[in-house]
């Protein structure tokens, strides 16, 4: 990926092809063995860094031109400073396995017109003083380019260096994801889902992707779409694998025969009607110690208005007693369960699922979860929102 970065943008292919020693990490670009003088006057070297701004595989003109430097404090040529640089010092987690140490500012009046002038402009700036006590030095080091670090994306995930929430986006790599039943909710859960970088995500569902399936899933698709009238599971996966490389598609209905494909699951979302193949697959998940979230809709047309209940049910190894005590369905429906009647709107169709998903990376540690709760209800009428079940 990233070697099609550096052939494809002028400005990184110039700067590798004068010496300068790159590489793309977590949407970070990263310019290692810079030459610097510190405090004592040694040089040493250390590490460049800047976010990227991409249009797919090309770079596009910086938006920002602050960088950091890992490494002692950058000083000139007698042990200070260098002034109006370092905007603050201290320690700035990136990314797993990438840090810094100093927060830099040098902006051009104009801003940096690309990634060669603002990487080499820093790298003189920091490297200058130690080319006086050494002429010759610089970071221009030849050094043949680092093995390409290895993605679940078909394009370098950007957002998450831009919002300097790297490390945090690293607790969910972990999970191999299943997804059990792609309606509304469950098509909403993978496209929020395909947008972290789990190494795997699998669907699970027998149905086709019909005209109605149009009005509650994310996307557009065309009319000759339609006519192919093609699986779901499918049809999402020829949208989603254009960003994510893990996308399985099992277009079968999960029952007795079949619940061994669910080996090696980590974390699913249970998105299926209740009747006995419910019930299977959740003992299939607590039999394996994999996680799993269960979602429920229940809306009733009264007085020409809608109004319901949507529900977000976790369980985990040493939490799952809740599920088997009414707040999960197996029956399949009937006149006690709210979450049997079939009216389904896009709108909560996705709020059912980012709820659940939201859950799913607070059990990761993504999000803060103070009050741990594994049940949580929202009512349409009056935007109310309970939490039961805390751990």
């Amino acid at each position: 990926m990233s070697h099609a970065l550096f052939s494809l943008s002028p400005d990184l292919k110039a700067l590798r092809e004068e010496g300068y020693y790159l590489r793309v990490q977590a949407g970070f670009l990263v310019m290692r063995e810079v030459p610097y003088v510190d405090g004592q006057r040694q040089i040493r070297t250390g590490t460049l860094i800047s976010s990227l701004d991409l249009a797919g595989d090309v770079t596009r003109r910086p938006e920002s031109h602050v960088a950091y430097f890992d490494g002692e404090l950058p000083c000139g040529i007698g042990g200070t400073p260098l002034a109006g640089l370092v905007n603050n010092s201290g320690q700035h987690n990136l990314a797993p396995g990438l840090a810094a140490r100093h927060f830099l500012s040098s902006k051009p009046e104009c801003g940096y017109a690309d990634y060669h002038e603002k990487m080499s402009t820093y790298a003189n700036i920091i490297s200058g003083p130690a080319a006086v006590h050494r002429p010759g030095l610089s970071a221009r080091v030849f050094r043949a380019p680092e093995q390409d670090e290895e993605t679940v994306f078909n394009y370098l995930e950007t957002a998450s260096a831009r919002a300097g929430i790297s490390t945090l986006t690293e607790r969910l790599t972990a999970d191999r994801v299943a997804i059990i039943g792609l309606g509304g909710t469950g098509s909403y859960v993978l496209d929020l889902v395909a947008k972290t970088p789990v190494p795997q995500i699998h669907l699970f569902d027998e149905d086709d992707f019909l005209q109605h399936n149009a009005f509650r899933a994310p996307g557009a698709p065309t009319l000759d779409d339609l006519r192919e009238a093609p699986k779901k599971v499918d049809y999402l996966k020829g949208i989603y694998s254009k960003m994510h490389r893990g996308v399985v598609a099992h277009p079968v209905a999960l029952g007795a025969a079949n619940l061994t494909l669910l080996d090696g699951i980590t974390f699913a979302f249970v998105c299926m009607d209740g009747g006995e193949a419910k019930r299977q697959v959740v003992a299939k998940l607590e039999s394996i110690g994999a996680g799993f979230i269960d979602v429920g809709m229940g809306l009733e047309l009264v007085d020409g208005s809608l109004g319901g209940i949507l529900r977000v049910t976790a369980s985990m190894l040493g939490k799952r007693e809740h599920v088997h005590q009414g707040r999960v369905s197996f029956q399949g429906g009937g006149a006690n369960d709210i979450y049997s009647t079939n009216i389904q709107v896009a709108d909560l169709n996705a709020l059912n699922a980012i709820l659940a998903v939201i859950k799913w990376k607070k059990l990761r540690g993504f999000y803060r979860d103070l009050e741990r709760e594994f049940h949580c209800t929202y009512t349409t009428d009056g935007n109310q929102m309970e939490n039961g079940d805390r751990e």
